[in-house]
Formats: C-alpha cells, sequence, structure tokens
C-alpha cells in the first residue's frame, strides 16, 4: 500500500464513528415496526413553520424579511456535498474542494488518492475540513447559504420514528415526541432565517475565511517545498513522531499541521491569540522557515475577523432562538425529549456570541442587531461588550 493510500485510509478512519453513527441510524430506522406510528412528512411539517419563523425573526430583529428564502431537503450524500459548498476558498481551489467532499460521501478512496497526488497542499489545508464539517452531519440539523435553508432530511425524518420506538410505542410518548419533532424543526428554520438575514457579517465571515485558508494553502507549499534535510531536522526538533523515509509526503504532512496556525499558535499561545497583531517564531523553527512570522502575521487579522463574525452570527441565532421560542412548548419537549447539549468548542463560541448580543441589546436597544451587522465587533470586544457599545455608539 502507497503512503497516499494509507491517507486515504486514514481519512475514513478519522471519519469512522461518524461513518458507523449514519449506518446505526439507517439501521435503527429500518427496525422499526411497520405498525408503529406515522409522523407527519418533513416537508409539511418545515412548510407549516416556514413563514411563521421567518416573519418572527424579522420582526424581532427589526430587520427586512430575506423574501427568496426557500427550503430545500437534503439526504445524506446531498449534505456532504452541500457543506464542501460552505468551505470558503479562492476561484482555483473550488473544484478541488467540491471534488473532495464528493469523493469522501461516495466513500472512494481512489479517487481521494487521485486529488492528493494532483493537488498535495490543497489537500493538506481542505481534508481537515471534510473531517471537521463532516463528523458534524449527525448533529446538524439545517443549514444556510445562497438563500436556501438546507434541512438535514437524513436525520429529521428518522429520528421521530427512532426515539419513539426506545421509549415505547404508547399514545402519550407519540404525543411527546410529535411536539418534540416539531419543535426541532421550529429551532432548525428559526435559525437559519436569523442567519438569512446576516448580510453583511456573512460577507465578512467568508472573506476572512477564504483569506485564511490562501494564506494556509501558502504555509502547505512551502512546507512541501522543504529540502528533505530541513524537514526531518524541523521535525526532530519539534519532536515529531517518527516517519519511515519512504513515506516523505507523510513527513511533511506531520510538519505542516503541527504548524498549521490554528494548531500551533492557539497551543503556544491559547485563546488570546485572538487580541495579537504580531508573532513571534522560535528562531530554530525560523532558521528552516524564514517566512514563517511573516505568514503567521498575515494570518492574524484574517483569523480574528473570521472568528468575531462567526462567533456573532451565532449567538445572534442563539439569542433570537432564546426569546422568540421561550414559551413554545413544542420547543421546550424537543429540549426534553431530542437535545443532547455538550461543552462543545462551537457551543462555546456560540454561547460567547449570545452573552455579546444580549449585553449589547441590553445596552442599544433592538436597533443594535442591524449596528452589529454593518458594524461588526473586534475580538477583544467579544469579551468585552461595554467597549464595543463605547465605540460604535459614540
Amino acid at each position: 500500500m502507497s503512503e497516499f493510500d494509507e491517507f486515504a485510509e486514514a481519512l475514513f478512519g478519522q471519519l469512522s464513528v461518524e461513518i458507523n453513527e449514519e449506518r446505526e441510524i439507517q439501521s435503527l430506522h429500518e427496525a422499526i415496526p411497520g405498525d408503529s406510528p406515522a409522523f407527519e412528512d418533513l416537508e409539511s411539517v418545515c412548510e407549516g413553520a416556514f413563514l411563521p419563523m421567518r416573519q418572527k425573526t424579522a420582526e424581532f430583529l427589526r430587520l427586512p424579511q430575506n423574501g427568496n428564502l426557500r427550503l430545500k431537503y437534503l439526504e445524506l450524500a446531498e449534505l456532504k456535498k452541500m457543506k464542501g459548498r460552505k468551505v470558503f476558498c479562492g476561484p482555483d481551489s473550488e473544484d478541488f474542494v467540491g471534488e473532495l467532499f464528493d469523493a469522501v460521501s461516495s466513500e472512494d478512496a481512489g479517487r481521494i488518492v487521485k486529488l492528493i497526488k494532483t493537488e498535495p497542499a490543497k489537500y493538506l489545508v481542505y481534508s481537515t475540513y471534510a473531517i471537521q464539517y463532516i463528523s458534524k452531519i449527525t448533529t446538524t440539523y439545517g443549514d444556510y447559504m445562497d438563500d436556501t435553508v438546507f434541512v438535514n432530511k437524513f436525520i429529521l425524518k428518522r429520528y421521530p420514528g427512532i426515539v419513539l420506538h426506545k421509549m415505547g410505542n404508547t399514545t402519550s410518548n407519540y404525543e411527546q415526541v410529535l411536539s418534540g419533532y416539531r419543535g426541532a424543526v421550529k429551532m432548525t428554520i428559526l435559525e437559519e432565517c436569523v442567519h438569512s438575514l446576516q448580510g453583511p457579517l456573512y460577507e465578512q465571515n467568508r472573506q476572512a475565511a477564504v483569506n485564511v485558508n490562501t494564506i494556509n494553502e501558502r504555509l502547505a507549499q512551502d512546507v512541501l517545498d522543504m529540502d528533505e534535510s530541513g524537514v526531518k531536522a524541523l521535525a526532530e526538533y519539534l519532536q515529531l513522531q517518527a516517519v519511515p523515509d519512504d513515506f516523505p509526503f507523510a513527513r511533511r504532512a506531520n510538519l505542516f499541521f503541527f504548524l498549521n496556525p490554528d494548531h500551533f499558535l492557539t497551543e503556544q499561545i491559547g485563546p488570546d491569540i485572538m487580541t495579537y497583531t504580531h508573532i513571534q517564531v522560535d528562531p530554530k523553527i525560523s532558521g528552516h522557515m524564514p517566512q514563517l512570522a511573516q505568514t503567521y502575521t498575515e494570518w492574524l487579522p484574517h483569523i480574528q475577523r473570521h472568528h468575531a463574525a462567526f462567533t456573532v452570527m451565532e449567538g445572534m441565532a442563539a439569542y433570537a432562538l432564546k426569546h422568540i421560542l421561550s414559551d413554545d412548548q413544542d420547543y421546550a419537549r424537543y429540549r426534553n425529549t431530542f437535545d443532547t447539549p455538550g461543552a462543545t468548542t462551537y457551543q462555546i463560541r456560540k454561547d460567547l456570541g449570545m452573552n455579546f448580543v444580549e449585553s449589547v441589546v441590553a445596552s442599544m436597544g433592538d436597533a443594535s442587531f442591524e449596528t452589529m451587522l454593518n458594524s461588526p465587533p473586534l475580538t477583544a470586544e467579544l469579551k468585552d461588550p461595554a467597549r464595543y457599545v463605547g465605540r460604535v455608539g459614540a
């Protein structure tokens, strides 16, 4: 087996938990007895919630409705391909990312090997996205892009029957699960309706991500272009796992993943990296990669803009959800029946964003939603909303 074959195998290995969950969900769904109570079609439930949620979000945020918004229902393979379109990158990388996500969705190791050989630098950057995005498919109910709310049909049409079967097919359980099912749909559509109103913030997030990925591609190419002796010496200095000489790409891949600023700077500096303006690099590392400090310094403002925009986007959606559905019984039953909260990095950022939004709205009133979209906070202001209010309210 070549090292590229092993890379493809390792990629699917990192997705094995998700792939097994997908198969288990399908297996559980197929095992539901034929005489079990049926639930209303997902499309009907979503269409019933769509107009009310769209109107409520626009009224609550005091923003004009998105008149072009529509719903689209995706099964598993289609959803994975759509996730590839959510990877914001330069025009010359879009086709590669699409091919990669399609190959992962099809579990086609041969195509992945071909992609590695053709564009190794792009593979190093975007394979991490394939792992991150696709590993969240079974916990993602919906997504928004280009005037479309994409509904995860694979999950939402199967979960009610699975949950009811596990609870026991009684009438009281059925009514509880049905209500929770409707609550899950309301939550999904409401959050994505909020995202559909965040045009300026969405664009800042998109462009920042494009710039981050462009710089990461350049760093990957710099690592691939290093001479073998330099790669070995730097890997040894950084105490990276030893790699056999007949796996030269793997050695470079290990080095790139270690030096990738998302990993390296966060490990070295921590969350405070989001307030830095300049990076200094260990001279022994710079001796092998003299351009690294400049690369990191260029990367900083883009990742900070991305972090700020994404945090506020998610925080605003969470804030709207909390207030609009605070007394909704369906949503309450969803939380008790379906929801599985956890302290993920995503949830931590979402909570940070909601706390920021709550504080700004308390100080500036409902008109602050539009202000946050058009004048996003700096990263240092996310934990100090009063500083943001002082800047934009002056």
